[in-house]
């Protein structure tokens, strides 16, 4: 009988230590598994397909909120409105022209105040040093506002004004670096981003003459410079993440810069 419960025991502290040793296992695998990190397909019509890898250790939220807006469709349809050569492209504004936002209803469900939204900047400038990411070519990174322009009060606000518009290099720009949140890197297409950089505008600064006017639309407004004739078209942007769950962005309430500016002109009575 103690011989019974001797090897009871024993059987006992060896499937004890099997146990221990298959859930450390499964921790250490957990720990040392490398996870890709997520990669964007982009297409654009009548251009082709741009890849970019996206990088979570350097601009997480910046990562995240791309990653939210791409696979819930924000980005499908919409343009590039900007287009530079030998600088860079930018698109992703629901407005198809630099001024829109994206609403909370377009990152998450079930919204109890739909608004539009920001994102911090995920910058060395603002406080953020966790991202070292130069604007190199095939860089994307997040288009925001300068409103430092205005007033140098207006610094942090600008630096926190990001939402869904999105930028890619195509030449090195060391004057963006720490300023901006460069979130990835193209890996194919970059020949696909140099032909839309190279697309017909309906003007550049550089190529008016002293005093010449800009050309405006039919509505009489005058039209950006650098802006496409054609407007090259987002399809589709779709993110394999990998099976990893980003989840939501943390979200800022967007600047009211026209409250804002009538608040400085009361201040002068």
């Amino acid at each position: 009988m103690k011989v019974f419960v001797r090897i009871l025991l024993i059987l006992g502290i060896i499937l004890l230590i099997a146990g221990i040793a298959f859930v450390s296992y499964g921790f250490y695998k957990k720990l040392t598994v490398d996870i890709p990190n997520p990669v964007a397909t982009m297409e654009v019509e009548g251009y082709g397909t741009v890849k970019i890898e996206l990088y979570p250790d350097k601009a997480p939220n910046t990562v995240i909120n791309f990653i939210r807006l791409a696979n819930r469709g924000f980005y499908n349809g919409l343009t590039f409105h900007r287009t530079i050569p030998d600088f860079m492209i930018q698109g992703g504004d629901k407005n198809g022209d630099g001024s829109g936002y994206a609403s909370l209803s377009d990152i998450q469900d079930d919204v109890s105040e739909d608004k539009e939204y920001n994102i911090p900047g995920e910058f060395i400038a603002n406080g953020y040093n966790e991202n070292n990411l130069k604007h190199e070519k095939g860089v994307i990174s997040m288009a925001r506002t300068d409103y430092s322009s205005v007033s140098t009060a207006l610094t942090t606000q600008g630096y926190n004004s990001a939402s869904s518009q999105f930028f890619i290099m195509t030449e090195d720009n060391t004057s963006l670096d720490g300023v901006y949140a460069a979130f990835g890197k193209v890996i194919e297409g970059m020949d696909v981003v140099e032909e839309i950089a190279n697309t017909e505008v309906y003007y550049r600064d550089s190529e008016l003459e002293e005093g010449e006017e800009a050309p405006k639309d039919e509505e009489g407004n005058k039209i950006a410079s650098d802006t496409p004739k054609e407007k090259p078209v987002i399809k589709s942007i779709t993110v394999e993440t990998y099976g990893v769950d980003y989840g939501i962005p943390e979200t800022l309430d967007v600047f009211d810069y026209y409250s804002w500016l009538m608040e400085q002109y009361s201040y002068s009575y």
